[in-house]
């Protein structure tokens, strides 16, 4: 097992007596309630172009998570991941549009489209394996949005002109005295089901499942020989990846409120998978952030230099890989790990009796 997932291993205890998230310990839970309540706190500081931006993090977030589990815990390379976020983002816009269903409706409607879609795409792409794979997906990545154009398509998803939608109303106007509005109301909602699904992806990666997958990953033929079904756990892959990045098109499409084809080119896929070699290879937290450098960076980029914007940009992330070649979580890791290590030699030459 490599030196980038090791560490994502050790917490494979049992769940704590408590019944906390499988391989968490109370202080951990703790810092994620703060984390959580302070992440809550954020709409109500910022301005409503900040919200929305914060969203889109959350957004991508859930996205980068799902083909973390396909690429960096599975070993599946997919560079058409932005098809998956597109079919989520058209499955909530022709329900809310033409069948009017709840906004929270159609997301659990979107990702079990997706987890459909992307299983049933697993199965045929289990003869392929490495850049063959990574070739299939991006003709998946590359076809969609020309599909979504189709002229006998144009009467459910818009055409060229996609689908617009409207932002819907919070159901209270104010949350303990501070008031909501349609993108602080967005965030919180996106927050909530970004906690969801982060949790379901941890229990799932933790648990037997998750170790199926990283056997596969490193060792199919030894993980067969120990009676995993390789075929059976890839598609899954598959299809639990697609059901977390159509939840997160489901997501995007309510806080945009507006889909297109042109939305949902080949560059959203690569920016995916940036954004996840980024954040950190089979990494729960590298999720977050690669979305913040996904969402971040560009405009960082854009006023380093109007004229260039994509040349800094590029530059930014080979600086990253250079710096942190296991992801910013990897190196975080690594950081905490070595002031553990000073800590202890520290304290144990304090406790050393001193010589006359």
């Amino acid at each position: 097992m490599d030196a980038v997932t090791a560490p994502e291993l050790a917490p494979l205890a049992p769940a704590q007596a408590s019944g906390g998230v499988r391989g968490w310990s109370a202080r951990w839970t703790i810092m994620a309630v703060v984390l959580i309540v302070a992440a809550a706190a954020l709409p109500f500081l910022v301005s409503n172009y900040r919200v929305f931006q914060l969203t889109m993090v959350l957004i991508y977030a859930i996205a980068l998570l799902g083909l973390n589990i396909l690429t960096g815990y599975n070993g599946q390379i997919s560079l058409g991941h932005g098809a998956f976020y597109a079919i989520g983002a058209y499955v909530t816009a022709v329900l809310m549009d033409h069948y009017s269903v709840p906004y929270w409706l159609c997301i659990p409607l979107a990702g079990a489209v997706c987890l459909l879609a992307g299983f049933l795409f697993g199965l045929p792409a289990l003869r392929l394996e490495g850049v063959y794979l990574a070739l299939a997906t991006f003709a998946l990545g590359v076809a969609l949005p020309q599909l979504l154009k189709y002229k006998y398509l144009e009467a459910w998803t818009g055409g060229v002109q996609g689908i617009t939608l409207i932002k819907p109303d919070p159901p209270i106007a104010s949350l303990f005295g501070l008031k909501l509005n349609p993108d602080r109301w967005l965030y919180l909602f996106t927050l909530a089901v970004m906690v969801l699904m982060f949790v379901l992806g941890w229990n799932l990666l933790r648990g037997r499942v998750g170790r199926a997958l990283i056997a596969i990953r490193d060792h199919p033929i030894a993980a067969s020989t120990m009676g995993i079904d390789n075929a059976l756990y890839k598609s899954l892959a598959f299809g639990v990846s697609a059901m977390f990045t159509g939840v997160a098109g489901a997501l995007g499409a309510i806080a945009v409120a507006f889909v297109a084809p042109d939305s949902f080119t080949i560059f959203l896929s690569i920016s995916f998978l940036v954004g996840m070699v980024v954040g950190g290879l089979a990494s729960i937290t590298g999720a977050i952030w690669g979305a913040l450098f996904i969402q971040f960076i560009p405009n960082v980029a854009d006023q380093i230099s109007k004229a260039a914007p994509w040349a800094i940009y590029g530059a930014l992330m080979i600086a990253f890989m250079y710096v942190m070649p296991t992801g910013i979580a990897g190196a975080l890791r690594l950081a905490s790990q070595r002031l553990k290590r000073r800590a202890g030699r520290g304290s144990t030459a304090a406790s050393e009796p001193r010589s006359p």
